[in-house]
């Protein structure tokens, strides 16, 4: 009885812990500021009008640079917010907390796209801002008119935060360290935007796929505690293998999942291992955290999920032997009823030595076929 019992508990116990390791995924990547996924603004992402490249203000607040990009005053208003709103996602909330540092490059255009720049930044930045660096149009007359305009329209913009115009890279080295800017802005931190979207629309993946994965397991424990045993022995095998192929298959899913998630960590923690000297950047860093995160919960849906298969699995073989027993039970008394039947019939006592001796014979071999069917059983 207290088995059973057990039993009934195992897949309310498997559904809570998978249910925990959702919450955690949806926690570990703050599905609640983070609407969007890098897949849904791939092309955006790609066009790389604006980026967060990793580095970090004196203060540890995260940068976010807008690279000189042809027509940038004529992108979409929706592809603008998308990427935006993603980008000031990413940072842990401790770092996002602290506010974004803005560097908008606009050595080679005009005024024009430094007012759009920074009408698009007041109307639409979703996140906390701390400053915004300029690094103004180099051309003479467009850097005098970006220095009017800015004293014209600087109420218009109604920034909270300094707007700090630059004249050149050397500038903005005094405010931020070299180490925290990308090349083109005269730093030396490395940069590559086609790996970041890789690991980015990678790691998300892997989350994804492994909350789809803790909900599949979710639906299948329940599946199999609810499924109604077989009164046979032939019946009850085939659901235990129907049963074990099914949790096999499951099983190297998990294992393939692991797979790839170690290999992902694998891919990014290579930049720090390429030279003693490197290191990851910020973002990378928080990339590595969340990939570990994200395995622990793998780990515990693995555990899970074998405690519950051990029960269940116990369950079905318990099953099994009861019913051997009651099949092997019915045929030694169905045997037994026989001997007995025929034993009623032995009314003969015999009427010489030789016909006693005979009866003697087939009551001894009558009594060893009881015997046999005894010790088969």
């Amino acid at each position: 009885m207290l088995f059973w019992l057990k039993e009934e508990m195992a897949p309310e116990e498997l559904s809570r812990r998978l249910a925990t390791v959702i919450t955690h995924i949806d926690e570990i990547m703050q599905q609640e500021i983070r609407p969007l996924v890098a897949v849904d603004i791939i092309e955006q992402l790609h066009r790389q009008f604006a980026i967060l490249s990793g580095g970090r203000g004196k203060d540890g607040a995260p940068i976010i640079t807008f690279p000189e990009f042809v027509g940038f005053k004529h992108l979409p208003e929706e592809d603008f917010l998308n990427v935006m709103t993603y980008l000031t996602s990413i940072p842990s909330v401790e770092a996002a907390s602290i506010g974004f540092v803005i560097v908008i490059d606009r050595r080679r255009d005009k005024w024009s796209s430094v007012k759009a720049s920074l009408t698009r930044i007041a109307v639409a930045f979703p996140g906390n801002l701390q400053l915004i660096f300029i690094l103004r149009p180099s051309r003479f007359i467009q850097r005098a008119f970006t220095d009017i305009g800015i004293k014209y329209y600087r109420d218009e913009f109604k920034m909270k935060v300094p707007i700090i115009m630059l004249n050149s890279v050397s500038d903005l080295h005094g405010y931020i360290d070299k180490s925290q800017l990308t090349e083109d802005l005269g730093g030396t931190l490395e940069y590559r935007h086609n790996q970041w979207i890789n690991h980015r629309t990678a790691i998300e993946n892997f989350a994804m796929t492994l909350k789809t994965t803790a909900q599949m397991l979710q639906m299948f424990g329940v599946c199999l505690a609810t499924t109604e045993l077989p009164r046979g022995v032939l019946s009850t095998e085939d659901l235990l293998m129907s049963h074990t192929r099914q949790r096999d298959k499951l099983q190297d899913e998990l294992k393939l999942l692991g797979k790839q998630g170690t290999t992902l960590l694998s891919c990014i923690q290579e930049t720090a291992t390429k030279s003693p000297t490197s290191k990851l950047n910020p973002n990378e860093l928080e990339n590595v955290a969340t990939m570990e995160r994200l395995l622990l919960q793998l780990d515990e849906t693995e555990k899970a999920f074998n405690q519950f298969w051990s029960e269940h699995h116990l369950k079905l073989n318990q099953c099994l032997q009861l019913q051997h027993f009651e099949h092997n039970f019915y045929e030694v008394k169905l045997a037994l009823n026989n001997l007995l039947a025929e034993q009623v019939e032995f009314t003969d006592i015999g009427d010489s030595v030789i016909r006693v001796e005979q009866l003697l014979k087939e009551h001894k071999n009558l009594e060893g076929k009881g015997e046999l069917d005894y010790l088969a059983f």
